[in-house]
């Protein structure tokens, strides 16, 4: 029987517990479909000073799609301390074993590849584009603030994120889309994960050409700088303007949440990402999809998993 092919679109931490749930699924072929817009941390500095794509969430994807834990990818993930007098300081293991192999190789997509094989990841990794691109946000009073990492610092609300150059896909990105039963945005920010690969015009018209469903696995926090005040219809909307395709179907995390984890998300001025009772052009379903481990409101990958699963794959 054909497996179902499902694209995730997005970046950052939020992707990786999305992917490293649905790695499990025997049934579905996954592509993780990955920004590399990120120019914060050790990423930056590499991708400023080698002219790379950012790689530090296609590590991250990596790590999770990773079939099993090892040794490597428990390495892939270390962090080098602070330190004043040393220039690995700050900078991620990972990202340095990918520049290292782009060094060499002189081909990202091959260097991906590479290192996908050696940690026996589940699935495709594929970069968005891949060239070196610098985001933008134009905030609804006008300002324009330059650089993903800059972006959520600013308290203003952002109307739009943007390039200010072409930006061309990748192949391999038109071409995951092109061929998706489903295609996943989630769980990831708003504007510097998810909407970075969905301005990219070639994407925009793939995702018009695509006969796939569109499904968004919604944020169960806001986030400050990105989304304050923002309602689960405000995401979807997002999404829409920044994709210029429609959303299908929404999944949203209805889990009470412990009095005092909501108190210290509130003094964060982080709230809960709330449905609006009213009629909706998609279909919303709602779940039990969060954990509240050391205070923290996140998402289970193997919940989330096992709802997606539910819901699409066994179509």
């Amino acid at each position: 029987m054909r497996k179902k092919q499902v694209v995730v679109i997005g970046g950052g931490r939020g992707q990786a517990i999305l992917l490293r749930g649905l790695k499990h699924i025997d049934d579905i072929h996954l592509t993780s479909l990955v920004t590399v817009a990120d120019d914060g941390g050790s990423t930056g500095r590499l991708r400023q000073m080698y002219a790379i794509p950012a790689m530090g969430d296609i590590r991250d994807v990596m790590i999770a799609m990773a079939k099993s834990e090892t040794l490597l990818s428990r390495l892939m993930g270390y962090r080098f301390k602070e330190l004043e007098t040393s220039e690995l300081g700050g900078h991620n293991l990972g990202n340095l074993i990918l520049t290292a192999m782009m060094e060499n190789s002189g081909n990202f997509m091959e260097s991906i590849g590479t290192i996908s094989k050696v940690l026996n990841v589940k699935g495709d990794i594929v970069p968005s584009t891949l060239q070196v691109v610098t985001l933008y946000a134009r905030m609804i009073d006008g300002t324009i603030v330059k650089g993903e990492d800059n972006i959520p610092t600013k308290r203003n609300r952002i109307s739009e994120v943007f390039y200010q150059n072409e930006v061309r896909a990748s192949e391999q990105a038109i071409q995951a889309i092109e061929r998706a039963d489903y295609i996943i945005y989630g769980i990831g920010s708003l504007y510097t994960s998810i909407c970075p690969n969905l301005i990219i015009k070639d994407i925009q018209e793939a995702l018009k050409r695509s006969k796939a469903k569109i499904v968004y696995v919604c944020n169960a926090m806001s986030e400050t700088g990105e989304t304050d005040g923002y309602y689960v219809e405000d995401h979807v909307e997002a999404l829409r303007q920044h994709s210029l395709s429609d959303v299908n179907l929404v999944v949203v995390a209805d889990d009470k949440i412990p009095e005092n984890i909501t108190t210290r998300y509130l003094e964060q001025e982080t709230h809960r990402v709330l449905l609006r009772d009213m009629d909706h052009s998609y279909e919303v379903v709602k779940a039990q999809l969060l954990d509240f481990d050391e205070g923290l409101v996140t998402h289970n990958s193997i919940k989330v998993a096992n709802i997606l699963n539910e819901l699409l794959f066994k179509e």
